[in-house]
């Protein structure tokens, strides 16, 4: 028989809604909001449990924009292939101040692939 804290480990896991996603291969991503808008380039953290996260400052322009569930199209890059791009279907899945003062002034915008396009 399990014990009280393994069986609430154990169904802690199986909540678990969606597969994380670790920031590897990828190393950055970019976006634009509307078609003439800046360009919006991210370092790709892997520091949430459900994925991966970008760090925005928070006097950035581009909090304006972001909403929670909101599609985008983001293109990814890798370190091994820094002009090759993999365009992927993104929704923001959280817009999170940093609380623990890590990265202060910054908040944690959490992303979720939705679609990867095919090459």
């Amino acid at each position: 028989m399990l014990k009280k804290k393994e069986h609430q480990a154990n169904r802690a896991t199986e909540r678990r809604s969606e597969p994380r996603i670790l920031a590897d291969p990828f190393h950055s991503v970019q976006f634009a909001i509307e078609k003439k808008a800046p360009i919006y380039q991210f370092k790709l953290r892997d520091f949430s449990p459900s994925g991966l996260c970008i760090l925005v400052r928070d006097d950035s322009a581009v909090l304006k924009y972001l909403e929670v569930g909101m599609v985008l199209q983001m293109d990814y890059a890798t370190p091994e292939l820094p002009g090759k791009l993999t365009r992927i279907t993104t929704q923001i899945k959280h817009i999170t101040k940093d609380r623990e003062a890590r990265y202060k002034g910054h908040f944690m915008v959490g992303l979720a692939i939705v679609e990867r396009d095919v090459d």
